[in-house]
């Protein structure tokens, strides 16, 4: 199927639009059949990175044949003949295809958890809430497909207005604070990435007319004999052409009197860091948590977040590789603060909910840091990272929502003994936060080791990376405590009387719960089958591509 990037996308767009003529209890059957449906197509992929499906429409990346971009649709949009062409362009590749399956995986999942009305209030306006939540899920996918940076904004604002109105109508009691405060904070890095948008199309557009003849051959494109004669919006040719990169990172290429690369690359760093979120840009994430229905907050913690890292991977490095190498100890460092500032408030919470929003914080921290020093292990934990806490941090915030819909609270000093009182859920709830805290043999571990291995790999070219990794494994320690402290405190301990009578985890509950459970454990046990596998043939091309840019060994 030549288009099936395009059916996945928009399946669900298609949903909402027959939900809203659908009767309300009707919506939800239709929501959950079409996060199926997309979920199940997705899966179809499987055999493309396989090697098992047709890869002959595949597209070198990189010049490599494992930096590939699979199932590429490409036709012009808008166009402005001589003068300007935004392109329908998408593409599949090893950074795109694992967050692909993690959107569709966890946005079916948390539709189920929609399910019932009366929980999360619903009950407000059902139809609503699931024609936002399908668009929702349409502008996620979408931003992991498009390879045409006009076309990946305007995904990247699709996400926003649908998640805005699914806090700020169906949240908590703070719930119109937390949907504004997280609409500033995001729109706030479009606004930079859209700066960066303008800045990159106009020099692209200079270095071509720059160029003898005022054309400039298409590496990418090179079997079609492609010629560029003005800027692109093309996000592979503007990482592989070497004329725009040599211009891009030319030390005489100004913008608002500072370097070009180093002063987009951190234009783009602070709207993608925002997302991710780390310190100092971090603060809406714990009110956006809290507030949020359940359901929102699985998909906030599992897909939204990781569009952050996925846009250093995919803009800011391949494209401003000098600005990478700039700002390479300014980065670690954040990545660092945000290990232990977020493990730190996190040890602080008496909220359940807010515990888990903070540990979000200190484990995307793994992320930028892992990508920061740049070496092949650090690439990998990071990715690996990203995928892993996209399983355990949903389930984790599903676990507060089931217990948080019996009790109507979230103290964990009031709770205790629920272990005792609700087996089957309190077996699911130590798989879940253990995978969080980074026990061996669950998801959490691998991508932490990764990140540190990859740091202390870095101290052969950064004198800082070794103070670093030492750092950030103290982070560890620290997940240890509050993690631990949790668990003592809800689920061990005495069976309290006002819990007694707790109705122990649905089927329904159970069947949302047990396959992230068993991913959990089945990344921790089998990392290269289940991630690796897919993820660093890219990855390794890409840093061979960002360390070549900037002469590092």
């Amino acid at each position: 199927m030549n288009n099936i990037l395009s059916w996945i996308v928009f399946i669900p767009a298609i949903g909402a639009l027959l939900c809203l003529f659908a009767p309300k209890r009707q919506a939800r059957t239709i929501a959950v059949l079409a996060t199926l449906a997309t979920l199940l197509l997705s899966l179809t992929l499987f055999n493309t990175f396989l090697g098992g499906g047709d890869t002959a429409g595949a597209k070198s990346v990189f010049g490599s044949t494992y930096g590939t971009l699979h199932h590429v649709e490409r036709a012009a949009w808008i166009e402005l003949p001589g003068k300007l062409t935004i392109e329908y362009f998408l593409g599949i590749d090893g950074l795109g295809f694992p967050l692909l399956i993690l959107t569709t995986f966890v946005c079916f999942l948390a539709c189920l958890a929609s399910w019932n009305f009366d929980r999360w209030h619903i009950n407000k306006g059902p139809r609503a809430y699931f024609i936002l939540f399908l668009l929702l899920e349409t502008g996620m996918l979408g931003v992991f497909v498009s390879l045409d940076f006009f076309l990946f904004y305007i995904f990247w604002e699709v996400m926003l207005l649908p998640m805005y109105f699914l806090i700020g109508v169906w949240g908590g009691a703070r719930k119109e604070y937390a949907a504004i405060k997280f609409f500033l904070f995001t729109l706030a890095g479009s606004v930079l990435m859209l700066v960066a948008l303008v800045a990159m199309y106009f020099y692209s557009d200079a270095a071509v007319h720059a160029a003898p003849g005022g054309t400039v051959p298409s590496l990418y494109r090179a079997a079609e004999k492609t010629v560029l004669s003005y800027g692109t919006f093309d996000l592979i040719e503007l990482a592989t052409n070497p004329v725009i990169q040599k211009y891009f990172a030319a030390s005489s290429t100004l913008f608002l009197g500072f370097k070009f690369a180093p002063l987009m690359f951190m234009f783009l760093f602070i709207g993608f860091a925002i997302k991710l979120p780390c310190v100092p840009v971090h603060t809406w994430l714990p009110d956006a948590h809290v507030e949020a229905p359940t359901p929102i907050s699985m998909i906030l913690a599992g897909v939204l977040l990781k569009m952050g890292g996925y846009g250093f991977l995919r803009l800011c490095y391949p494209i401003f590789p000098v600005g990478a190498q700039t700002w390479a100890f300014t980065l670690a460092v954040i990545g660092v603060v945000s290990i232990l500032y977020g493990a730190l408030c996190a040890m602080a919470q008496t909220d359940f909910k807010k515990l888990v929003a903070y540990s979000s914080v200190s484990h995307m921290g793994y992320v930028l840091l892992g990508i920061a020093v740049m070496t092949q292990a650090g690439f990998q934990g990071a990715m690996f990272q990203m995928i892993a806490h996209g399983i355990s941090s949903p389930m984790c915030f599903f676990l507060v929502g089931v217990i948080y819909e019996r009790a109507h609270h979230r103290e964990i000093n009031r709770f205790g003994g629920l272990w005792l009182t609700m087996p089957k859920y309190g077996t699911l709830a130590t798989i879940g936060f253990f995978a969080s805290l980074g026990l061996p043999g669950l998801c959490g571990f691998i991508g932490e080791v990764w990140v540190l291995l990859g740091t202390f790999q870095a101290g052969a070219k950064y004198s800082w990376a070794y103070p670093m990794a030492i750092l950030a494994a103290a982070g560890v320690i620290l997940t240890a405590g509050y993690i631990l402290w949790l668990i003592r405190r809800v689920y061990l301990g005495k069976e309290r009387e006002e819990y007694a009578d707790y109705p122990d985890a649905s089927g329904r509950e159970t069947f949302i719960l047990v396959p992230m459970a068993v991913l959990c454990i089945a990344l921790g046990v089998l990392p290269m089958q289940t991630v690796f596998n897919f993820t660093n043939g890219t990855l390794d091309v890409l840093l061979t591509h960002v360390t070549k840019a900037v002469g590092a060994p």
